[in-house]
């Protein structure tokens, strides 16, 4: 299983539009949205374009999360938890939360595997204790190279991945 981990679009739909086709030849089964799509025709168009279950949370530029939540009713395989989301998969727990004081917080509680965030637009990834806390980056491309993250929860492994526009 690989999981694709994206955060921080503000609505560059090409960049987003690169990765997803990045992603797709990746093999990623799931996506996380750790926050920041700004307008709901952003969702729409990572639902229409990763077909694989998508666990997505808000970040503090989702700023119509009622037509957001609209638009993700729209697609069964779409799921938005609100602020934080608590997932398992291939036997870990994993968070999902937008910003990364909270994050830190969830992975100094070693109560899960792996916690992802967004906000400051910084790639990261290290260990906190046990648990992995990452940053994806952001696919937005403002404050650095637009990049994503591949997670595989079965060895833990993590890795920041460039988003290339042809």
């Amino acid at each position: 299983m690989r999981v694709a981990v994206l955060s921080d679009i503000h609505d560059n739909v090409w960049n987003l539009e690169a990765a997803l086709r990045d992603i797709a030849e990746q093999g990623a089964d799931l996506l996380f949205f750790l926050g920041d799509f700004c307008a709901p025709f952003t969702l729409a168009q990572m639902a229409e374009g990763f077909r694989g279950e998508i666990h997505a949370v808000f970040g503090n530029n989702d700023g119509d999360p009622f037509l957001l939540a609209q638009v993700a009713a729209k697609f069964d395989h779409v799921h938005l938890h609100g602020p934080f989301a608590e997932l398992e998969l291939a036997g870990r727990r994993v968070a999902l939360h937008h910003y990364p004081e909270v994050a830190l917080r969830l992975a100094e509680s070693s109560a899960y595997d792996a916690v992802f965030y967004g906000h400051d637009h910084r790639r990261n990834a290290e260990l906190v204790g046990i648990t992995l806390w990452a940053n994806p980056g952001e696919v937005m491309g403002r404050f650095g190279a637009p990049s994503y993250g591949l997670y595989t929860p079965v060895t833990q492994a993590f890795q920041h991945v460039d988003i290339r526009r042809e």
